[in-house]
């Protein structure tokens, strides 16, 4: 009896201090990193943010923490700590440095902070897979088009689309596919409402000069010149041209005929193939323009309900 008991006593007294122990900082740290890399970010939150409060941990860690607060949906949190970090990242690696670029524009997207977000998105373009582009290219479109700068919005849903034609089109992306197709068609047709708009002011300012004198022949050719390459100089203004693809397959196309007529080989492959895609998704239908209005007034992306 006597020597059971002082086995038990041994074997508690050895095992007290692996149970009484508290794990120190650089335990606490690993811990947090274990729970960082096996997507348990709420955990790994925690324990990064006790240990920030002790040390001066480094822009990668503040970038984790960015990272966290972004699946915890604080994306106040994640703007600031993302925003500080990433100026001092460059020389990590590539992808690793995309994960921060999106996830920082991601926040100031769903912020509603659009200006913010562009460049963080336009970072993460240089840096990240191919297959992630569409993804990016249809957030900068989204940002555009809240600013209602339609012909960049524009373009953006198309190298989008053709990014989820070519590389994504698999069942579970046909919601999106068609989504980028209405978005982009809703752009189409803010893009040619402004232009028509600026076409009647130039006929409305020519008339008025019509009403007000008659004109001899030498003069009006001039003033007429002149009325045409105002009207000409404010659709520009309006419609700003990006270096983009201008291709369009779907819709009135802002484009005049000889830019259809000039579309290299390859360009034309793609079109197709972009229809063709859009086409089946559909049910061989297009899809009809978007309420531009309606997203204004929600601020949110649209859903497919189809």
């Amino acid at each position: 009896m006597i020597r059971w008991l002082w086995a038990a006593f041994l074997t508690t007294a050895l095992s007290l201090p692996f149970i009484t122990h508290p794990p120190d900082d650089s335990e606490r740290l690993g811990m947090a990193l274990e729970y960082f890399q096996s997507g348990k970010y709420h955990e790994a939150l925690l324990l990064f943010e006790q240990l920030d409060k002790t040390y001066d941990l480094n822009p990668r860690y503040h970038g984790y923490m960015g990272v966290c607060c972004y699946y915890e949906w604080d994306y106040e949190s994640a703007c600031r700590y993302l925003d500080e970090a990433i100026p001092k990242l460059d020389a990590f690696a590539p992808h690793e440095r995309s994960v921060y670029y999106y996830i920082d524009g991601e926040s100031h997207f769903q912020l509603q902070q659009y200006a913010q977000a562009i460049p963080y998105f336009e970072k993460a373009l240089t840096v990240c897979f191919e297959n992630e582009k569409g993804d990016i290219h249809y957030r900068l479109g989204m940002c555009h088009m809240f600013a209602e700068e339609w012909q960049a919005a524009r373009d953006h849903y198309r190298i989008a689309l053709d990014n989820y034609v070519a590389l994504r089109n698999t069942p579970d992306m046909r919601a999106r596919i068609y989504q980028t197709s209405h978005m982009m068609k809703g752009c189409e047709d803010k893009m040619k409402e402004l232009q028509d708009k600026v076409m009647e002011m130039g006929t409305a300012v020519a008339e008025s000069d019509n009403d007000i004198r008659v004109l001899p022949r030498e003069e009006e050719a001039v003033d007429v010149a002149v009325a045409v390459d105002s009207v000409e100089l404010v659709s520009r203004s309006l419609l700003t041209p990006v270096t983009l693809p201008t291709i369009s397959f779907i819709g009135d196309s802002m484009l005049p005929p000889p830019a259809r007529i000039d579309m290299n080989a390859t360009s034309i492959l793609q079109e197709t193939a972009r229809e063709r895609v859009v086409k089946d998704t559909l049910h061989h239908e297009f899809p009809n323009a978007i309420n531009i209005q309606e997203i204004f007034n929600r601020q949110i992306e649209v859903k497919d309900e189809r």
